[in-house]
């Protein structure tokens, strides 16, 4: 993987990447429902779930959002050189847009809006997730993520 500084990291604003498709497994939903104590029939209950409109189970919209860490390790983002971590720091906004039926593939797409430092050795790093489901037209969600980026 390549290696840049924060310079060209902060002139890369506007670029974009996107990672590998990844299944969103009926496995998957029901591993994260133990997690979070959330048994919705419409996401565990196959026979139920497909008498709603969705016809189907769906996974949980957090299921969705916590995707973002690994399917950003499947793009081919440059590596800051001297990184010694990256933290969570919150979102401006998320949005929940369309289900993830079980059993779909799922994406990433990734664009910076903004890497500004905020004090020596810190930088904020702002990027728009969107993730997109296979051959749906509207992605499932899009959020504005802040990452710390400690150097």
């Amino acid at each position: 993987m390549d290696t840049i500084s924060v310079e060209q990291m902060a002139a890369s604003i506007g670029t974009e990447r996107v990672s590998d498709w990844v299944e969103v497994s009926q496995a998957m939903i029901d591993k994260f429902a133990d997690a979070t104590g959330d048994h919705q029939f419409i996401h565990v209950n196959p026979e139920m779930a497909a008498l709603t409109p969705f016809g189907g189970t769906i996974a949980h919209g957090f299921l969705s959002l916590s995707l973002m860490p690994m399917l950003a390790a499947k793009t081919d983002t440059p590596r800051i050189a001297g990184v010694k971590m990256g933290v969570n720091y919150g979102g401006n906004k998320v949005r929940f847009l369309t289900p993830v039926r079980s059993g779909k593939r799922v994406r990433g797409r990734f664009k910076l809006l903004s890497f500004t430092e905020r004090k020596p050795g810190v930088w904020e790093q702002i990027n728009e997730y969107t993730l997109e489901i296979e051959g749906e037209t509207k992605p499932a969600l899009i959020a504005e993520w802040i990452s710390l980026i400690y150097i």
